[in-house]
């Protein structure tokens, strides 16, 4: 810690503190202090009995010090890498299609309602708070290719305290639903005003990122303009990979110079140390090298996976590659859009591929819970300010009690605060998150707002 603070300290917490490290997927700090400063970041993680030189030292008086009781316990803000936030309207039902069926029969139609922005605010306000409230402290975003539309989904995120990037998608093919798609021309004309007016209105936790649907509503000519621009402004990126096995024969039928679909969006300059793609469940060794070369990355979306029968993720293959890696809920292909389903799923997707080769190195609920917090902050770029509890971070954490009244986990014995963790991930629900932080601001349970 500095022996300078330069914020002052405007809370300190003292209990048992859970988060990831790079070399240990579950590191426990009991009976420890921490510090969150004005600016919202972590000031200090120091042990208990140090908090008289700490006070003296950061200026605050240890009966203002929080105590957290028996059951409870902080853990990093869990991270979204995949969330179409448009989609949320018919979450949880039309599952019963495969993806490019399901995309033209469901998504494509309803996504077109987002020119009305009455219709937008409405769906956009829910999956923000619904998320949130999950404990969903960091969401990555598709909207539709309303720029208006896209524009409210930053202007809701930055108004309920939200970290998220959000992107205005971009898609000049599609003959499923008539006026669903732009021109070439318009798609990058509204992409750099979606891209000048999100970052002209300096929302501290919101960010574009470039937004190529995915390869077969785009032609070549648009996927080179995305790059150009993505790489122009410094921007993330993010698409659509291998979800599904028609789908990757049709990038190959629309492609045919590409040798595969990763080459496709490197062609373009759509493989960046800021790039995420969404599922990646048919991808090569050699394409997942190329990820690893170029430091772009994956999310997860295992219950899009199943519920779309698109595909099995082989999550121990991309982790040897050392290909970043974090969760995505995927709404509404995924049904749920509570980062604690992806955790589950994940677990139960792994132990199907361990059913099928028992020699398979099944994933552990440590390094599940990883990749919902430090590997979503990596595979969005974000890990030098978010991910873990590391002095200089923002503090983005979920204050969990596993004995909460009324949730759905009975506590019968003091438990170790492993178990406590484990319990939460597999049986837990919003029920247990008590308080959710971002950049040190609590922005949940939220209180509404009176008339």
């Amino acid at each position: 810690i500095s022996d300078r603070p330069t914020a002052a300290i405007s809370h300190v917490y003292r209990g048992t503190f859970i988060h990831s490290t790079q070399e240990t997927a579950v590191q426990i700090l009991e009976n420890a202090l921490l510090g969150v400063d004005t600016d919202g970041k972590i000031a200090f993680v120091e042990k208990g009995e140090d908090l008289d030189r700490l006070s003296s030292m950061f200026g605050f008086s240890p009966s203002e010090v929080t105590q957290l009781t028996q059951h409870e316990f902080f853990m990093p803000g869990m991270v979204d890498t995949h969330i179409h936030a448009s989609q949320y309207s018919y979450a949880g039902t039309a599952l019963d299609m495969p993806l490019l069926k399901w995309l033209n029969t469901y998504t494509f139609p309803v996504e077109y309602h987002f020119k009305d922005l009455e219709f937008a605010n409405k769906v956009y306000t829910q999956v923000v708070k619904r998320t949130l409230r999950n404990g969903t402290t960091t969401a990555c975003y598709f909207a539709t290719i309303h720029t208006d539309a896209s524009l409210l989904l930053g202007q809701i995120a930055n108004d309920f305290g939200q970290r998220a990037l959000v992107g205005k998608v971009c898609m000049d093919r599609n003959n499923a639903v008539k006026h669903y798609k732009e021109t070439i021309q318009e798609s990058q004309e509204e992409t750099c005003r979606f891209i000048a007016e999100l970052l002209n209105k300096k929302y501290p936790l919101v960010k574009p990122v470039v937004t190529p649907r995915f390869a077969p509503s785009c032609t070549g000519a648009l996927l080179g303009q995305l790059g150009a621009i993505a790489k122009n402004n410094h921007l993330h990126i993010q698409s659509h990979i291998s979800e599904n096995v028609e789908e990757v024969k049709l990038v190959k039928e629309l492609f045919p110079d590409s040798e595969s679909y990763a080459d496709v969006y490197h062609k373009y300059n759509l493989l960046t140390d800021k790039t995420v793609m969404a599922h990646g469940c048919y991808l090569s060794d050699k394409e997942l090298d190329l990820f690893r070369e170029t430091g772009a990355s994956l999310s997860h979306c295992p219950n899009s996976n199943i519920s779309l029968c698109s595909g099995m993720l082989d999550v121990r293959n991309v982790l040897n590659h050392k290909v970043k890696l974090g969760l995505g809920t995927d709404v509404a292909g995924g049904y749920s859009a509570s980062m604690l389903d992806a955790v589950r799923r994940a677990l139960d997707s792994s132990k199907v591929l361990t059913i099928q080769n028992p020699d398979y190195d099944t994933l552990n609920f440590e390094e599940v819970f990883r990749l919902a917090t430090l590997g979503g902050s990596q595979a969005l770029s974000l890990d030098d300010q978010i991910g873990n509890f590391e002095v200089g971070k923002d503090f983005d954490a979920l204050r969990v009690n596993v004995a909460a009244p009324g949730a759905p986990i009975d506590v019968f014995q003091c438990e170790e605060p492993k178990i406590l963790l484990e319990r939460f991930l597999n049986l837990g629900d919003d029920r247990n998150i008590v308080e959710v932080f971002v950049a040190g601001r609590k922005v949940a349970p939220f209180t509404e707002p009176t008339e």
